[in-house]
């Protein structure tokens, strides 16, 4: 989410993975088929295959390792008391069934690590969660700590299943022809790592996949991909953005929708397009840089709005949802004022997080159980708030600056610095 304000909302569906593009890193989105060619295609050798990570490899360039990790204060001098400690205790269980068995991007931990906090929060009381997060863990601060936080939210816009009249725009689920291939003017030693999105044409040509415009205009009209119809496409637009939401239909039928892929083409965020533009801003004449701002801009600028829209090439396709809240990069549900999306890079996913900004609304206990394509580098987060009119205010304006803390297993800084990691050791 480049830029501040809405700006900064806008997570380029990361979802959650992000890519939302982070279609890969979603354990909850559907994989996209690497398709055989069309008869007649050739397809040359087989793609070189990435190395696999393990535990002795060292961290790579730009990872929380190799820009330095700082012991932080004693987590019992942390205020956990008044940091909704049950609910991120809730959420650091739930995190458990992954941290214990995924490889950490960032280098700091093994799945061994967490095995003894996952084992007492099985069992802990919710009641003592503050003294929980304050006996099993140590603090750590990644590179000067600084950081900022921006929010998003599970939009409930209004929807139905079927189409009638006021309800026309369409939302697809995943096609069937977006499968990963090469081109064929793409040189077999250069088809390295995984193949590009797009679809072959009837003559077996490989061309990237239909792009906003395209699908607006009815690219995928009558394939019966529809699973649902939205009566504004400016709100599907800020769906789409979000990841995941609520159909809401006159009735009150609620449809849950979630990020099942996307169409492979880039991501551009409006926001900062509009900033540039002068059309947002504080000026005279300019709309709110907020979430609010930029939609009462696009609406009331149809012409030039759905413009703006179009240079935004990507397009998210969704399944629906069942369960218990939408699904983050972790595969576990996010839930509202307790989840962050972070850089996993930098930040384990399913750590809890320690944030003390310029915002009392972030300034607390959090748990990293998400990513978004523009949360990247050291100590970005970006808050989820739920569904809701109160979630949509907070995250169309949250723009936080301050110092965050990682808290991890006891005895990883030890480990850390004593493996040379460039880690100072770990406070006593």
């Amino acid at each position: 989410m480049p830029g501040k304000g809405a700006v900064g909302v806008f997570r380029k569906h990361a979802l959650r993975l992000a890519p939302m593009v982070l279609a890969a890193a979603l354990s909850a989105c559907t994989v996209i088929p690497h398709a055989p060619p069309p008869p007649g295609y050739p397809a040359g050798p087989a793609p070189r295959p990435a190395p696999t990570p393990t535990p002795t490899t060292p961290p790579a360039a730009g990872s929380a390792v190799s820009l330095g990790v700082q012991p932080g204060p004693a987590p019992q001098g942390l205020a956990f008391a008044g940091a909704r400690p049950a609910a991120a205790l809730r959420s650091f269980i739930e995190s458990c069934k992954v941290l214990v068995t995924r490889t950490d991007q960032s280098g700091l931990t093994r799945p061994a690590d967490w095995k003894p906090a996952c084992d007492a929060a099985a069992s802990w009381p919710p009641a003592r969660a503050a003294e929980f997060f304050a006996s099993q863990f140590e603090s750590a601060r990644i590179g000067d700590g600084r950081t900022y936080v921006t929010g998003y939210y599970e939009p409930e816009i209004a929807g139905t299943r079927a189409k009638q009249p006021g309800f026309a725009v369409p939302v697809y689920a995943m096609p069937p022809d977006l499968v990963r291939g090469w081109p064929f003017e793409t040189p077999f030693d250069q088809r390295a790592g995984q193949p590009p999105l797009g679809r072959y044409d009837a003559g077996g040509k490989f061309l990237p996949y239909y792009d906003r415009a395209q699908i607006e205009d009815g690219a995928l009209a009558g394939k019966g991909l529809e699973i649902g119809w939205a009566a504004d496409p400016v709100e599907l637009f800020f769906l789409q953005i979000q990841g995941s939401g609520r159909l809401i239909g006159p009735d009150g039928t609620v449809v849950r929708i979630g990020y099942a892929g996307q169409n492979g083409l880039p991501y551009t965020g409006i926001g900062q397009v509009m900033r540039d533009r002068g059309l947002i801003g504080t000026g005279p004449g300019q709309y709110p840089g907020s979430m609010q701002g930029i939609m009462a801009y696009l609406r009331e600028h149809p012409d030039d709005g759905k413009a703006l829209m179009r240079m935004n090439q990507s397009w998210v396709f969704f399944r629906e949802l069942t369960g218990d809240g939408p699904i983050g990069a972790l595969g576990v549900p996010v839930r509202g004022q307790v989840s962050v999306a972070a850089d996993p890079a930098f930040v384990p996913l399913g750590a809890p997080v320690w944030l003390v900004t310029d915002r009392e609304e972030t300034s607390g206990l959090w748990v990293a159980q998400d990513t978004g394509g523009a949360i990247k580098g050291a100590n970005r987060f970006d808050s989820f708030w739920g569904a809701g009119p109160t979630a949509r205010t907070i995250a169309g304006g949250m723009s936080a600056r301050g110092d965050a803390l990682l808290l991890l297993p006891k005895g990883t800084l030890a480990r850390l610095a004593s493996a040379g990691s460039g880690t100072t050791a770990a406070r006593k």
